[in-house]
């Protein structure tokens, strides 16, 4: 029964894996090659020391990694604040709960249309979206060039990215709040633990498998990114470019070599995310 889905998995997947590091290790560069009319040859690793060795590929792994961060740590700080403002009763409680998981419903694309609009860098008198606003409420300093900032230009989309997973993080962090037997609360109440306390040493331990699934997820989620970002911005532009858009254009123009070898670098860089939490939650098993 389960020799069918192992050997689909083995094709589909540790197979497909397997031809794409075999391509990254090849000099297909042009479409002659991909096409199979000019030959080519086995390179090695030549690809990857030429990628991380470019000043270019080094920008989008930057910005991959600062996309990473603020994503993650803006999802996880709202996340976690609402969810936990949420444990406790609060009037209209059902109505924020459903706002704040609304954005949740709107693809990344939609989302991108939208905010490509509000993001827009012009100020002065050609401002609009969030730098009209900000002229309009005299908070003239707060206008920028949002993503078209060629260092933190990817912090912008990551904002954006924050706005519409929050409620997702949120919902996680409350079942985990929910999630906490209301013997260990009472238990606390007992010991004459104030409201703090009892949150501090008794709830928020319990929370840590919730922390470190949404790190997971969250977290893989950041290193793939690319609809977001080629919906507010565009894979030309060198300012939000992360390594999904490389991968994007090297195979438009039938670079399939260094395409490849940037899926492997990703995969990777998700595997060094993943491997260390499947074990961690293998030896919990098996405790």
């Amino acid at each position: 029964m389960v020799a069918p889905s192992v050997i689909l998995i083995a094709i589909f997947v540790y197979w497909l894996i397997a031809q794409n590091v075999a391509t990254s290790m090849t000099d297909i560069h042009t479409a002659a090659q991909a096409t199979g009319v000019e030959p080519h040859r086995f390179v090695g690793l030549d690809n990857y020391i030429a990628l991380l060795g470019s000043e270019a590929f080094q920008h989008s792994l930057k910005n991959l990694l600062l996309y990473t961060v603020v994503f993650l740590g803006g999802t996880l700080l709202f996340g976690f604040l609402w969810s936990w403002l949420l444990d406790r009763p609060v009037p209209g409680q059902a109505i924020f709960r459903s706002v704040l998981l609304a954005p949740m419903a709107v693809s990344f694309i939609a989302a991108g249309v939208v905010w490509r609009w509000l993001l827009n860098s012009n100020q002065g008198e050609r401002a609009s979206g969030l730098n009209r606003l900000f002229q309009m409420t005299g908070l003239d300093f707060l206008q920028n060039n949002w993503w078209n900032n060629i260092n933190w230009g990817i912090s912008a989309i990551a904002m954006v990215a924050v706005w519409q997973l929050s409620g997702y993080v949120m919902a996680m962090f409350l079942a985990g709040f929910r999630g906490v037997p209301e013997e260990l609360r009472e238990a606390g109440r007992v010991d004459g633990a104030s409201q703090w306390q009892l949150y501090r040493y008794v709830i928020f331990p319990q929370l840590t498998p919730v922390a470190l699934s949404a790190v997971i997820v969250i977290g893989h989620m950041s290193l793939k990114a690319f609809d977001l970002i080629m919906s507010i911005s565009k894979a030309s532009n060198y300012q939000t470019k992360v390594p999904a858009i490389d991968m994007f254009v090297f195979k438009g123009v039938y670079d399939y070599a260094n395409a490849a070898a940037v899926g492997t670098i990703l995969l990777v860089i998700v595997a060094i995310l993943i491997v260390p939490y499947l074990i961690h939650v293998n030896r919990a098993e098996n405790r």
